[in-house]
Protein backbone atom coordinates (compact mmCIF):
# COMPACT_ATOMS: atom_id res chain seq x y z
CA UNK A 1 0.00 0.00 0.00
CA UNK A 2 0.85 3.42 -0.41
CA UNK A 3 2.88 5.19 2.60
CA UNK A 4 1.53 8.47 3.62
CA UNK A 5 3.61 10.15 5.96
CA UNK A 6 3.68 13.76 8.25
CA UNK A 7 7.14 15.31 7.98
CA UNK A 8 8.29 16.59 11.37
CA UNK A 9 8.49 19.70 10.09
CA UNK A 10 4.51 20.12 10.39
CA UNK A 11 4.48 18.23 13.43
CA UNK A 12 7.02 20.36 15.59
CA UNK A 13 5.09 23.53 14.84
CA UNK A 14 1.10 21.83 14.67
CA UNK A 15 1.45 18.34 17.24
CA UNK A 16 -2.62 18.28 16.59
CA UNK A 17 -2.45 17.72 12.75
CA UNK A 18 -4.19 14.82 11.60
CA UNK A 19 -5.25 12.68 8.31
CA UNK A 20 -7.64 10.90 7.57
CA UNK A 21 -7.02 8.78 4.56
CA UNK A 22 -9.52 6.65 2.12
CA UNK A 23 -8.02 4.86 -0.81
CA UNK A 24 -10.94 3.44 -3.03
CA UNK A 25 -11.62 2.60 -6.49
CA UNK A 26 -14.43 4.25 -7.97
CA UNK A 27 -16.90 5.81 -10.77
CA UNK A 28 -16.77 9.28 -11.35
CA UNK A 29 -20.15 10.75 -12.69
CA UNK A 30 -20.74 13.91 -13.44
CA UNK A 31 -23.99 14.55 -11.43
CA UNK A 32 -26.21 12.57 -9.25
CA UNK A 33 -29.14 14.66 -7.90
CA UNK A 34 -29.51 12.57 -4.91
CA UNK A 35 -26.07 13.63 -3.66
CA UNK A 36 -26.88 17.54 -4.84
CA UNK A 37 -29.96 17.43 -2.57
CA UNK A 38 -27.86 16.27 0.39
CA UNK A 39 -25.12 19.46 -0.63
CA UNK A 40 -28.45 21.63 -1.58
CA UNK A 41 -29.50 21.05 2.02
CA UNK A 42 -25.84 21.17 4.07
CA UNK A 43 -25.51 24.69 1.88
CA UNK A 44 -28.98 25.63 3.14
CA UNK A 45 -28.16 25.01 7.14
CA UNK A 46 -24.85 26.51 6.85
CA UNK A 47 -26.67 29.92 5.15
CA UNK A 48 -29.39 30.15 7.52
CA UNK A 49 -26.77 29.75 10.70
CA UNK A 50 -24.11 31.29 9.90
CA UNK A 51 -23.03 34.70 8.98
CA UNK A 52 -19.19 35.94 7.95
CA UNK A 53 -17.65 37.11 10.95
CA UNK A 54 -19.04 33.63 12.57
CA UNK A 55 -16.66 31.64 10.04
CA UNK A 56 -13.39 32.75 11.75
CA UNK A 57 -14.91 31.68 15.40
CA UNK A 58 -15.57 27.87 13.68
CA UNK A 59 -12.95 25.83 15.75
CA UNK A 60 -11.42 23.66 13.18
CA UNK A 61 -11.00 26.61 10.56
CA UNK A 62 -9.96 28.91 13.88
CA UNK A 63 -7.18 25.68 14.27
CA UNK A 64 -6.33 25.79 10.68
CA UNK A 65 -5.87 29.52 10.30
CA UNK A 66 -3.59 29.22 13.40
CA UNK A 67 -1.80 26.88 11.80
CA UNK A 68 -0.91 29.04 9.17
CA UNK A 69 0.46 32.16 11.45
CA UNK A 70 3.06 29.35 12.79
CA UNK A 71 4.29 28.50 9.01
CA UNK A 72 4.32 32.18 8.31
CA UNK A 73 2.07 31.61 5.47
CA UNK A 74 -0.74 34.84 5.27
CA UNK A 75 -4.40 32.76 5.99
CA UNK A 76 -6.29 35.65 4.58
CA UNK A 77 -4.62 35.86 1.47
CA UNK A 78 -3.78 31.88 1.24
CA UNK A 79 -7.50 31.14 2.53
CA UNK A 80 -7.55 27.43 3.28
CA UNK A 81 -10.59 25.60 1.00
CA UNK A 82 -12.54 24.88 3.88
CA UNK A 83 -12.86 28.65 4.40
CA UNK A 84 -13.43 29.22 1.29
CA UNK A 85 -16.45 27.02 0.98
CA UNK A 86 -17.94 28.36 3.93
CA UNK A 87 -17.24 32.30 2.97
CA UNK A 88 -18.74 30.95 -0.39
CA UNK A 89 -22.37 29.19 0.87
CA UNK A 90 -22.13 32.30 3.67
CA UNK A 91 -22.36 34.76 1.48
CA UNK A 92 -25.32 32.88 -0.35
CA UNK A 93 -23.38 32.12 -4.08
CA UNK A 94 -23.90 28.48 -3.54
CA UNK A 95 -21.34 25.69 -4.76
CA UNK A 96 -21.42 24.64 -8.05
CA UNK A 97 -20.90 20.70 -9.39
CA UNK A 98 -17.87 19.62 -10.81
CA UNK A 99 -18.51 15.64 -10.42
CA UNK A 100 -19.18 13.59 -8.08
CA UNK A 101 -15.90 12.83 -6.53
CA UNK A 102 -15.51 16.39 -6.25
CA UNK A 103 -18.99 17.38 -5.09
CA UNK A 104 -18.02 14.24 -2.27
CA UNK A 105 -15.27 16.30 -1.20
CA UNK A 106 -16.66 19.45 -0.78
CA UNK A 107 -19.75 18.15 1.05
CA UNK A 108 -17.20 16.55 3.80
CA UNK A 109 -15.78 19.63 3.68
CA UNK A 110 -18.78 21.98 4.28
CA UNK A 111 -19.35 18.94 7.14
CA UNK A 112 -16.30 18.56 8.99
CA UNK A 113 -15.06 22.71 8.48
CA UNK A 114 -11.65 21.01 7.75
CA UNK A 115 -10.05 21.15 4.32
CA UNK A 116 -10.23 17.72 2.23
CA UNK A 117 -8.03 16.99 -0.83
CA UNK A 118 -8.96 13.90 -3.35
CA UNK A 119 -6.47 13.30 -5.96
CA UNK A 120 -6.16 10.64 -8.70
CA UNK A 121 -4.07 7.63 -7.64
CA UNK A 122 -2.81 6.85 -10.93
CA UNK A 123 -1.53 10.28 -11.59
CA UNK A 124 0.61 10.12 -8.13
CA UNK A 125 4.07 8.59 -8.35
CA UNK A 126 5.72 6.62 -5.19
CA UNK A 127 4.86 7.46 -1.12
CA UNK A 128 3.35 10.94 0.04
CA UNK A 129 4.79 13.12 2.67
CA UNK A 130 2.73 15.93 3.76
CA UNK A 131 5.05 19.05 4.21
CA UNK A 132 6.07 22.53 4.05
CA UNK A 133 6.43 24.15 0.22
CA UNK A 134 9.45 25.95 -0.36
CA UNK A 135 10.76 28.91 -1.59
CA UNK A 136 10.08 29.19 -5.01
CA UNK A 137 8.11 26.16 -5.87
CA UNK A 138 4.96 26.75 -7.15
CA UNK A 139 2.38 24.91 -9.56
CA UNK A 140 -0.93 25.25 -11.36
CA UNK A 141 -3.44 25.26 -9.01
CA UNK A 142 -7.33 23.98 -10.46
CA UNK A 143 -9.06 27.16 -11.26
CA UNK A 144 -6.10 29.23 -9.46
CA UNK A 145 -3.69 29.67 -11.43
CA UNK A 146 -0.03 29.44 -10.68
CA UNK A 147 0.17 29.11 -6.64
CA UNK A 148 2.77 30.02 -4.30
CA UNK A 149 3.77 26.97 -2.05
CA UNK A 150 6.45 28.72 -0.31
CA UNK A 151 5.71 27.89 3.71
CA UNK A 152 2.37 26.12 2.47
CA UNK A 153 1.04 22.55 3.73
CA UNK A 154 1.45 20.58 0.79
CA UNK A 155 1.35 16.73 -0.36
CA UNK A 156 4.60 15.78 -2.45
CA UNK A 157 5.13 12.10 -4.14
CA UNK A 158 8.46 11.67 -6.05
CA UNK A 159 7.65 13.50 -8.77
CA UNK A 160 6.88 17.31 -6.68
CA UNK A 161 3.93 18.39 -4.88
CA UNK A 162 0.49 17.84 -6.77
CA UNK A 163 -1.98 19.46 -3.41
CA UNK A 164 -2.53 21.75 -0.77
CA UNK A 165 -4.70 23.02 2.09
CA UNK A 166 -5.26 25.75 -0.16
CA UNK A 167 -5.79 24.86 -3.58
CA UNK A 168 -4.72 21.60 -5.10
CA UNK A 169 -3.05 21.08 -8.49
CA UNK A 170 -3.84 20.38 -11.76
CA UNK A 171 -1.81 17.50 -12.12
CA UNK A 172 -3.34 15.14 -9.86
CA UNK A 173 -6.79 16.50 -10.23
CA UNK A 174 -10.06 14.27 -10.63
CA UNK A 175 -11.86 13.81 -14.03
CA UNK A 176 -14.11 11.30 -15.76
CA UNK A 177 -11.28 9.19 -16.74
CA UNK A 178 -10.48 8.51 -12.93
CA UNK A 179 -10.35 4.96 -11.11
CA UNK A 180 -8.70 5.03 -7.92
CA UNK A 181 -8.99 8.18 -5.88
CA UNK A 182 -7.01 8.94 -2.30
CA UNK A 183 -9.16 11.38 -0.09
CA UNK A 184 -7.39 13.27 2.93
CA UNK A 185 -9.46 14.57 5.53
CA UNK A 186 -6.92 17.48 6.80
CA UNK A 187 -7.39 18.56 10.06
CA UNK A 188 -5.11 20.77 12.45
CA UNK A 189 -7.24 20.61 15.66
CA UNK A 190 -6.41 16.65 16.41
CA UNK A 191 -8.22 13.42 15.51
CA UNK A 192 -11.60 14.66 17.12
CA UNK A 193 -14.49 12.89 15.28
CA UNK A 194 -12.09 11.68 12.63
CA UNK A 195 -13.00 7.86 12.84
CA UNK A 196 -16.79 9.21 12.43
CA UNK A 197 -15.80 11.40 9.28
CA UNK A 198 -14.10 8.59 7.58
CA UNK A 199 -17.11 6.61 8.01
CA UNK A 200 -19.72 9.13 6.76
CA UNK A 201 -17.08 9.85 3.28
CA UNK A 202 -17.36 5.99 3.17
CA UNK A 203 -20.80 6.21 2.99
CA UNK A 204 -20.98 8.62 0.69
CA UNK A 205 -18.60 7.22 -1.83
CA UNK A 206 -20.58 4.04 -1.72
CA UNK A 207 -23.22 5.67 -2.48
CA UNK A 208 -22.86 7.93 -5.15
CA UNK A 209 -19.99 6.43 -6.67
CA UNK A 210 -20.19 2.98 -6.41
CA UNK A 211 -16.83 2.88 -4.26
CA UNK A 212 -14.95 0.26 -3.31
CA UNK A 213 -13.22 0.76 -0.38
CA UNK A 214 -9.18 -0.29 -0.60
CA UNK A 215 -8.41 0.78 3.03
CA UNK A 216 -8.88 3.91 5.28
CA UNK A 217 -6.17 5.02 8.36
CA UNK A 218 -5.82 8.03 10.33
CA UNK A 219 -2.40 9.69 10.18
CA UNK A 220 -0.57 10.98 13.43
Amino acid sequence: MINITIDNILKEKCPNLTLGCIIANVKVNDFNEELWKEITKECTNIENSLEIKDVLTLENIKASRDAYKKFKKDPSKYRLSSESLLRRIVKGLGLYTVNTIVDINNLISLKTNNSVGTYDLDKVNGNIIFTLGHEGERYEGIGRGEINLENLPVFEDAIGKFGSTTSDSTRAMITKDTKSILMNIISFNGDINMESHINNAKNLLELYSNAKIVETRIIK
